[in-house]
């Protein structure tokens, strides 16, 4: 494992330093004279470190995910800096991605985000699939679904199946957001979109395909998704998906000094989101809110920064499917997927979706050092080490009736030994409302402020959340 992720950061280094073309990375004669005002002795060295004009990357979409697997295909991102004046910020962003991973989630995806193609205002457009074979399902209520590790480890006495936690779940999104200014720091932000979701039972039959009978997943095991089904805890209605337009408003408070990687500044808002529902799920109109706070304390300089982020998800009106449930709502879709709570965007080291109920509050705590800057040709480069600490809780659950669970258990699933319930669902000392704790350590490797290759590893406090050491996430940018 250590000599594959040192290879794997050499190839990243070399990759973005060599793949990197610059089509105009010179300053203006008005920039040179600006700068020289400020400190004439400086001008040579502020025009090194300023970007200019179009730069584009094209890389292997190589990384990995604890809960995802090793991924594989590739990824471009084409930043525009205009005449520097801008820098590190960007005036125009393109990101395409095509990739796939070893556990069959895919990644199929288009982004743009501008400040500038509408004056004064900031722009962001997304069109993403993403298929997911084996997407996790471990139960409501976080600590009341009972999670059995060794029902889905092949090596365990107990093994079932790997697929037992596992449901099929299809994503296509697309959406359009914009932001204005109110004044100062304060901007008012609207945005309209689609959610498309295909849900349903592993499909076995292409998991299983080319694999030898040893290594097969068995045909005919019910995992924890067809038991919800059959005892009614997932609805018929909600069972394989459907389509949720929506529309959404609110209002921010930035006051950092740069997007990627803040040194200094809060960036909070507030917003709701009203999503539609259609046929058979037109029960699932619902109204969420949310809200996030965060932080960001110079310490020292720009090489040692304190940051933390606090958000909350609630489901004010309406009913949601279980599936979008899991679905955290941002007003800046940075990262491909924010799922909550669990993985790499929200409790790092704790099971992907192990915490999933109408609504969650989270933290996360990072101490962020810049141990090293350098360049590489003309593109600049620092590592930096980030400990942190991650924390999640449910503010609102599920709510679990036993008698009706036994009642449609005796209906619906009538060879099943109502005795072997508690393996499932913990009744008597539920601890909904239980925190969810987990830390790590972070590696960094930044090109030009903007793109930051991100290595974390982390372990849970309980292992009711998580029983592997190994949980590493290989991504690109920071958390938050």
């Amino acid at each position: 494992m250590k000599k594959s992720l040192l290879l794997f950061l050499s190839m990243m280094i070399f990759g973005i330093s060599s793949l990197y073309s610059i089509e105009d990375n010179t300053l203006t004669v008005n920039e040179e004279q600006i700068i020289s005002k400020k400190d004439p002795s400086d001008t040579i060295k502020k025009k090194n470190k300023i970007r200019t004009g179009w730069t584009f990357g094209a890389l292997p979409s190589v990384s990995y995910d604890a809960d995802l697997g090793f991924q594989y295909g590739a990824l471009a991102n084409i930043y525009f800096f205009g005449d520097g004046s801008k820098y590190p910020e960007y005036l125009h962003s393109f990101y395409v991605e095509a990739s796939y991973t070893t556990k069959r989630y895919g990644v199929f995806r288009f982004f743009y985000d501008s400040k500038y193609l509408i004056p004064n205002h900031r722009f962001t457009v997304d069109v993403s699939y993403l298929p997911d074979a084996m997407c996790d399902f471990i139960g409501y209520n976080g600590y009341q679904s009972v999670y059995n590790a060794g029902w889905r480890d092949k090596k365990a006495d107990d093994y079932i199946t790997r697929a037992f936690y596992k449901f099929k779940r299809d994503l296509f999104r697309a959406s359009a957001d914009i932001q204005g200014n109110l004044g100062g720091n304060w901007y008012w932000n609207a945005g309209i979109g689609v959610l498309g979701y295909n849900v349903g039972s592993v499909n076995l039959a292409m998991i299983n395909k080319g694999k030898d009978s040893v290594n097969m997943l068995p045909m005919d095991v019910e995992g924890l998704y067809e038991k919800y089904v059959k005892w009614n805890i997932i609805k018929k209605d909600e069972a394989t998906g459907g389509w949720y337009p929506y529309l959404r408003g609110g209002i921010t408070y930035d006051s950092r000094d740069r997007q990627q990687n803040p040194t200094k500044g809060i960036y909070t808002d507030v917003f709701l989101t009203y999503s539609a529902a259609f046929g058979e799920q037109n029960e699932y109109n619902n109204l969420k809110l949310n809200a996030t706070f965060r932080h960001y304390v110079p310490v020292y300089k720009d090489y040692i920064n304190f940051s933390y982020r606090f958000a909350l998800q609630m489901t004010t009106a309406g009913q949601t499917p279980f599936y979008m449930n899991s679905y955290w709502n941002t007003l800046y879709i940075q990262r491909v997927l924010y799922e909550a709570l669990g993985g790499s965007n929200t409790l790092r080291g704790v099971l992907r979706n192990r915490i999933l109920a109408n609504g969650f509050a989270f933290a996360n705590v990072e101490m962020r050092f810049k141990v090293a800057k350098f360049d590489i040709k003309k593109e600049h480069f620092y590592i930096g080490l980030v400990p942190f600490l991650d924390a999640g809780m449910i503010t609102q659950s599920y709510e679990l009736n036993k008698d009706e669970i036994i009642a449609s258990i005796q209906e619906n699933d009538p060879d099943f030994d109502l005795d072997n319930l508690s393996d499932y669902i913990n009744f008597e000392k539920p601890e909904i409302f239980k925190p969810h704790f987990a830390a790590g350590l972070g590696l960094k490797v930044a090109m030009n402020d903007n793109f930051v290759l991100s290595v974390d590893w982390a372990l849970p406090f309980d292992k009711r959340d998580n029983v592997k050491m190994a949980n590493l996430y290989i991504k690109i940018g920071y958390m938050f």
